[in-house]
């Protein structure tokens, strides 16, 4: 798989995703009718290190990181329970190796809040991948009602 590839699967089986480059990444918002200022996003695809983001080494040549905002129940089906939230510049506790190729980990930074990550997934692991993004999606989709039920509170 590549991130074209990704980014073509995300775009083709999902409604209303606007992708937007932001923040050194590819990011996959949900946003009906582009109602909300920027939406709700539910996956990224991302190239290279960050200034509080250099656990995947993602600087090299090559390696991309997909990653997903899973619900909290989701996550805890992967990895147990939630870590604690890192320190600044720092990256989550619990001897994963981030800079692992074709493996489901928690996100380095955002695992805390039930995101989810794999760098470079083969096939094989982009199917189990699809599940993931179903559920981000699910989770999103949620989010996105709750707040545009307040923008149209009549509604």
């Amino acid at each position: 798989m590549n991130r074209n590839n990704i980014e073509a699967y995300v775009l083709e089986n999902f409604e209303d995703v606007h992708p937007l480059d932001s923040w050194g990444e590819r990011s996959f918002f949900l946003n009906p009718g582009r109602q909300l200022k920027r939406g709700t996003y539910f996956a990224t695809l991302k190239e290279k290190d960050g200034e509080n983001d250099k656990a995947s080494h993602l600087d090299r040549d090559g390696v991309f990181r997909l990653n997903m905002g899973v619900s909290k129940r989701r996550y805890l089906s992967l990895f147990s329970h939630l870590p604690k939230r890192p320190a600044k510049g720092c990256f989550i506790e619990g001897g994963y190796d981030f800079q692992k190729i074709d493996a489901i980990l928690p996100h380095p930074v955002y695992g805390w809040m039930g995101w989810a990550c794999v760098l470079n997934p083969s096939h094989e692991t982009f199917e189990d991948c699809k599940n993931l993004l179903d559920n981000a999606y699910s989770k999103a989709l949620k989010a996105t009602m709750k707040k545009l039920s307040k923008l149209h509170p009549d509604n």
